[in-house]
């Protein structure tokens, strides 16, 4: 086992910082194995995500990621990591165990059974992650049922039967897809075991990346000005330093702490100070879930009844063309749902903390702030305070397409810009965690 002790830093090797934390990272054994583990389960979700559910007309399926529900089509792509444009037995990714997840968070404060579990340290955590893996099932078969029902509106899975009388190869298909999700979450639970980062998000992670290749391409394609492929280019450094800026954005309140040792058969009082760290976006990128699956809910729905001449079919149609990704009213829309959403989930994520009674029982308090009431008034005054800033950069993040294909013309960018928060706040969780464990080897990190 090499010396951990005796790291070499840049100006030693000569090599930049970045590589050669990397290079130190791969010579701890442990360490190693993780970064290795991670990258094979990658590996078996890429092929996964290749294989074919039966029956499907993928010229079809490419010419519907072109169409009026191309915003729908990649959003559910995005979390599937790219095994939807496919229709893969992987198609519907992890968002049925996010939704789960989601499902529990809100209901963890209604419910006292729920909020008495959450207390309770490691078992209630374990707990309620296994009651988030049962409601996945239930939407994961709803959502595949949802998606298959869609799919055969257009056209896309004809003659198969689907839906069509052929109920067996209905519910293979829905049950295959259902244990693609559970797969995918079972690999991205391994990787948090044994591996680097939070796998369910690298499972995100890897599938968008593998998309940006055919993403670029597209753009580049559909638009040959150079002037417009280099204002694409700078638009989305400039996302990416904004969405960093953001994400590391934190106030801290300072906390002092009062303590009573006895020692010797005396009474000593000592004192010691920490801080909380409030960041500006608490929410991450659940809001932006939340938004775009509200947003696409009418033009989905509207879709099954387009088909026609009738009154009710010219309806659906200009319901399809409001909450379509082409109108300004769309995006409007989104971006107040966005804000809204933010809110939302950050009062209630932030009231399951506690923050104010740990505090009290503890022995610490904010330097000029009563403990009790008063700090908790305090603590949500300023969470709502930093949550504006928040609120606003991820409403910003969620228009961004728009505006890009406004301003370079190039088109086929629909929800990049929330992959980028993806990936970006997935790259930094991962890079804080390698920074943790060559930290505690004493070696130069990625981030200083």
């Amino acid at each position: 086992m090499p010396n951990v002790t005796q790291a070499r830093t840049a100006g030693d090797s000569g090599r930049p910082a970045l590589v050669q934390a990397v290079l130190d990272a791969f010579r701890i054994p442990d360490l190693r194995a993780r970064i290795i583990f991670t990258l094979a389960m990658l590996v078996v979700f890429r092929f996964v995500a290749h294989v074919p559910v039966p029956g499907v007309d993928h010229a079809a399926l490419a010419n519907l990621f072109q169409g009026q529900l191309g915003s729908l089509l990649g959003f559910l792509d995005i979390f599937s990591g790219g095994a939807f444009r496919n229709l893969s037995v992987a198609a519907l990714g992890v968002y049925p165990y996010i939704t789960a997840t989601i499902v529990m968070q809100i209901l963890i404060p209604v419910i006292p059974q729920l909020k008495n579990l959450s207390k309770e340290g490691e078992y209630g955590r374990r707990r309620i992650n296994q009651v988030s893996h049962y409601i996945a099932v239930p939407i994961a078969i709803l959502q595949a049922y949802a998606q298959i029902a869609l799919l055969r509106q257009a056209g896309v899975l004809s003659g198969t039967g689907v839906l069509g009388g052929d109920v067996l190869t209905l519910i293979t298909m829905i049950v295959a897809m259902t244990a693609g999700t559970m797969f995918l979450v079972w690999l991205g639970e391994l990787i948090t075991e044994r591996g680097i980062g939070n796998g369910v998000s690298i499972i995100i992670f890897g599938g968008i990346v593998s998309g940006l290749p055919s993403m670029l391409s597209q753009a580049i394609n559909n638009r040959t000005d150079i002037i417009g492929i280099v204002l694409l280019a700078a638009a989305a450094l400039g996302i990416v330093a904004l969405i960093v800026m953001f994400t590391e954005a934190q106030r801290k309140i300072p906390v002092q702490y009062g303590r009573t040792v006895f020692r010797g058969g005396q009474v000593q009082h000592s004192a010691g100070s920490s801080f909380i760290p409030l960041r500006v976006n608490s929410a991450g990128m659940i809001p932006l879930i939340f938004a775009f699956s509200l947003i696409i809910l009418p033009t989905t729905v509207a879709s099954y009844f387009a088909a026609g001449t009738g009154g009710g079919a010219r309806f659906a149609q200009n319901i399809v063309s409001i909450f379509g990704p082409t109108s300004l009213v769309y995006w409007i829309i989104l971006f107040f749902l966005v804000v809204a959403f933010a809110f939302f989930y950050t009062v209630v994520t932030f009231q399951q903390m506690n923050i104010a009674e740990n505090l009290q029982k503890q022995g610490g308090f904010i330097p000029g702030i009563r403990p009790g009431r008063p700090t908790e008034e305090y603590l949500n005054r300023t969470i709502i305070r930093l949550t504006w800033g928040g609120a606003l950069f991820l409403g910003f993040i969620a228009v961004t397409p728009y505006i890009a294909q406004k301003v370079t013309g190039i088109q086929g960018i629909q929800l990049s810009s929330t992959a980028l928060l993806i990936v970006v706040g997935v790259a930094l969780d991962t890079m804080r965690q390698l920074e943790a464990q060559l930290t505690m080897r004493r070696y130069e990190g990625f981030i200083r």
